[in-house]
């Protein structure tokens, strides 16, 4: 038999805000966190726009000394992480530490540190490398130092598996809880992207990032006849994973329950998915067989919806595939049209925004559908939230790889 496991702490850091209230409330209402880049210089760059995390101050969660010595995406990592185990009145100690355990993704780690320690190798001045960049190096050090925090002795995983290292993160952690290897996960991804060498990367690969830098706002725009590219992002989005029983013995507040998690691999291209569709396909497929769930049980997709041309489209018709007709009826949005693409955060932080949907009853908007694309055809909820009863939510996630994950959460019944 497998445990029942539910989520019961959230918290989250994105370009909507630090926190998930100021975060949800700006995304219901259909705001945008994408403006032009102040990190570098970006003028060079034909993207010269981000989602930055504009009103993060690590002191509010941690120390000047650990603040000073850590990357960003630590920071983002271990406030997130805090956010969630306090909503989750999570108390770890000697009796259960050895079954509380932190799984956390990333794509890229510790980018900010390398890149700020790279002139001095090149000027030769290694003396002046600072001594704490083997930590950052080390991508998890996040869990490492999430963990010490919280006396979590229990599993202990760093997941990079680009775009989708938050939802497999979430999705080992269901899985260690099912096979009884712990009783609690603190999950999730957290990114800090947004730096000169990498998005100089990006720029050059040409077709992957948009170059509408006259409207950031407008910018990313899934599933839009206009779309022109992704916009990068950054933050971090962390999950409190219980065994129900444990849950239920402590009176602890449950947001929704993990139904199943898929995840396999395109094999066919670095950057691009099969056209067709057919690897998340069969990663959506893999999901609804490990929930237990037809298609027609589901009621809303938070789509992966990244705003490239390819990406979006072999998206929907993985979605016509598995649901067919069913698919008319469904509601599929993404929150990268507001928050932009948080890499390997993406997935955790829309695993947070998915709950909130089924506990809210509030489906938030895909903005900037303008153009139709003929080929993209679902209901995106375009622009405006909806009210609406979900009691099933998919959340998508397919990375650079052709790495695919999708989680499935379902409404709390006992």
């Amino acid at each position: 038999m497998r445990r029942r496991v539910v989520v019961t702490g959230v918290g989250v850091i994105t370009p909507l805000g630090t926190g998930v209230e100021k975060s949800w409330t700006a995304l219901c209402q259909g705001q945008s966190g994408i403006s032009p880049i102040t990190r570098f210089d970006a003028t060079p760059l034909k993207c010269r726009i981000a989602g930055e995390v504009k009103d993060f101050h690590p002191l509010d969660f941690m120390d000047k000394k650990l603040a000073r010595r850590f990357d960003p995406f630590i920071q983002y990592a271990v406030a997130a992480a805090r956010m969630a185990v306090e909503d989750a009145c999570l108390q770890v100690n000697i009796d259960n530490e050895d079954k509380v355990g932190v799984i956390m993704g990333t794509g890229v780690g510790a980018w900010t540190s390398f890149e700020s320690a790279c002139p001095f190798v090149v000027q030769g001045s290694l003396g002046k490398v600072p001594p704490f960049l083997i930590l950052n190096a080390t991508a998890n050090s996040a869990a490492g130092i999430i963990a010490i925090e919280h006396r979590a002795k229990g599993p202990h995983h760093l997941v990079m598996e680009a775009c989708a290292s938050g939802t497999s993160a979430i999705g080992l952690g269901f899985r260690c809880i099912q096979r009884g290897e712990a009783d609690a996960i603190i999950a999730g991804g957290a990114e800090a992207p947004i730096t000169a060498s990498l998005l100089a990367s990006l720029d050059i690969l040409g077709a992957l990032t948009s170059k509408r830098n006259g409207e950031p706002e407008k910018a990313s725009r899934p599933f839009d006849g206009g779309r022109d590219g992704f916009v990068p992002g950054e933050g971090s989005g962390v999950v409190v994973l219980e065994a129900l029983e444990t849950a239920l013995r402590r009176g602890a507040k449950i947001y929704g329950e993990v139904l199943g998690y898929g995840n396999n691999c395109d094999a066919f291209h670095y950057t691009s998915p099969t056209p067709d569709g057919e690897g998340p396909a069969k990663c959506l497929e893999l999901a609804l067989r490990d929930a237990g769930i037809g298609p027609a049980d589901v009621d809303y997709i938070n789509a992966h919806g990244t705003s490239t041309i390819i990406n979006d489209l072999a998206e929907t018709r993985a979605i016509k595939k598995v649901f067919g007709e069913h698919a008319k009826r469904l509601a599929v949005s993404s929150n990268k049209s507001a928050i932009g693409h948080l890499w390997g955060a993406a997935g955790a932080v829309e695993a947070v925004f998915s709950l909130l949907t089924i506990t809210h009853g509030i489906i938030p908007p895909t903005i900037n559908q303008e153009f139709a694309d003929p080929e993209c055809d679902l209901d995106y909820v375009p622009n405006k939230s909806r009210q609406a009863l979900v009691e099933i939510a998919l959340s998508n996630s397919f990375g650079f790889g052709g790495v695919n994950g999708t989680l499935v959460f379902k409404k709390f019944q006992l």
